[in-house]
């Protein structure tokens, strides 16, 4: 994946979720479907710039969020589109927008278990706390097989330097301050 011109990656993830928290916390009304979509597609190259290992999560996350972003089309809030799949009786199946919208925050909690591992560790390498992360978000819903292709695909993860030449972040300053996906609590969808 080519860096990332003049972007800065992280940070934009950050505010985007900020502005969610904001939302959550200062209205009553219902998450919509739109902004959501768009502060999780920011998340996309995350999964890009973290090679092999990881190629299998971006190519779900990003379909499921371009779910959610065409659902969102037709669809107001995530409460309601729950509350449609519930009615269908269609939750738990594949292509439903709620079981996207699981995996979609199964993909932000290993973005922000990821960093916070990050944070967490000394040193350069993106092992230690990729593997920590992928084992506590997707492990327990992987069966042995692609848990062990993961594991093989964590020797060719890029080491911390090189994840920040390709989001065009300074490690200084990002990991200086946390990221801040957590600021939202996505527990109950």
């Amino acid at each position: 994946m080519a860096e990332l011109e003049g972007e800065k990656t992280l940070r934009k993830i950050s505010d985007a979720f900020k502005e969610l928290a904001a939302t959550v916390n200062t209205q009553t009304a219902d998450m919509e479907v739109a902004p959501f979509s768009r502060a999780c597609s920011l998340v996309s190259p995350l999964f890009g710039c973290l090679g092999i290992a990881f190629k299998f999560a971006e190519m779900d996350y990003v379909a499921k969020v371009d779910d959610l972003a065409e659902a969102s089309k037709s669809i107001a809030t995530l409460n309601a589109m729950i509350d449609m799949d519930i009615e269908g009786n269609c939750v738990r199946k594949a292509g439903s927008h709620t079981r996207n919208l699981l995996r979609v925050k199964r993909g932000i909690d290993m973005v922000r278990v990821l960093f916070e591992q990050i944070l967490a560790t000394e040193g350069n390498s993106l092992k230690d706390p990729a593997s920590k992360a992928y084992a506590q978000v997707f492990a327990p819903h992987h069966g042995w097989a692609i848990r062990k292709a993961v594991a093989a695909g964590m020797y060719a993860l890029p080491t911390r330097a090189q994840l920040l030449r390709k989001l065009n972040e300074d490690g200084e300053v990002v990991f200086g301050a946390k990221l801040n996906l957590s600021s939202i609590d996505l527990s109950d969808l």
